[in-house]
């Protein structure tokens, strides 16, 4: 195999979590090594009405899943559980930004192999502590809110680079340092750790989506601000809560107009119905 598009339709195919981890570090790394092109004649991608998945976890509508505290050892389980979904979706996203979007800078391919090769760690990283808290990845439901955004937005790279890094995605720089105050405070240093790590790397993940939302843009010849504020009317109702984290966001490449446009939409879900 000496395709990118090939190694990535391999990952989205793979259906057990331990090998779409092992392909996704296996074909990143021949990537960064020149083994693996961006073939500049490659057809259309076929349709992915789902990447692989286990028998488990049950995927359910999100008010399905039950409200548990962290302060119980099988609350701390389901949310640590509930982030490695999220993660092992999040390789997929990456997988299919290389997959889907044909005919783009080489630099397009290298950041989003690169994220899909960070969050195929970050899934370890959570499954290793998920097992140390006497649970397995499938133990819990989940829900499938993530790759129906991915769906939504296949046919559109711009609508795709501002509404899963920069919305979707980008929530878990809002609500991820609240969950490190609390599980501190509860002594488990262990998915502290974990978490301060996927933070951090989260960010230039989401910077990944602003640089290449806004070279969609200037290549469209769109205004990215008022597009941004569009986009979100039209695809994240539902999606968007505050608290933002200001600074994170900042740090992802989100403008102040952007940020505005943000708690407009979020302040338009909010109002009596």
């Amino acid at each position: 195999m000496n395709s990118l598009f090939d190694a990535a339709a391999q990952c989205l195919a793979a259906s057990d979590p331990d090998d779409k981890v092992a392909l996704t570090h296996r074909h990143a790394a021949a990537f960064a090594r020149g083994e693996l092109h961006v073939p500049a004649d490659a057809p259309p991608p076929q349709p992915i009405r789902m990447p692989g998945r286990p028998p488990r976890p049950r995927l359910v509508h999100p008010r399905e899943l039950p409200r548990r505290g962290l302060g119980s050892a099988v609350g701390r389980a389901a949310f640590v559980h509930a982030i490695a979904h999220i993660e092992l979706n999040a390789i997929d996203l990456g997988w299919d930004a290389v997959y889907r979007f044909r005919g783009l800078p080489e630099a397009f391919y290298r950041d989003w192999v690169r994220v899909a090769d960070d969050e195929a760690r970050h899934f370890i990283l959570l499954r290793d502590r998920l097992r140390a808290l006497g649970h397995d990845y499938g133990d819990f439901d989940a829900h499938n809110g993530l790759w129906e955004m991915c769906e939504k937005t296949a046919h559109d790279g711009l609508a795709r680079m501002a509404l899963v890094p920069r919305v979707l995605e980008a929530r878990g720089l809002d609500v991820t340092p609240g969950m490190i105050a609390r599980l501190r405070a509860l002594g488990d240093l262990h998915t502290v750790e974990i978490l301060e790590v996927i933070l951090g790397e989260e960010v230039a993940h989401v910077a990944a989506g602003s640089r290449w939302y806004r070279w969609y843009c200037e290549r469209a010849g769109v205004e990215p601000r008022a597009r941004f504020g569009e986009l979100l009317a039209e695809y994240a109702s539902g999606y968007l809560r505050g608290p933002f984290n200001i600074q994170a966001r900042l740090l992802a490449g989100f403008d102040e107009d952007e940020l505005a446009s943000l708690r407009q939409a979020e302040a338009v879900q909010a109002w009596p119905r």
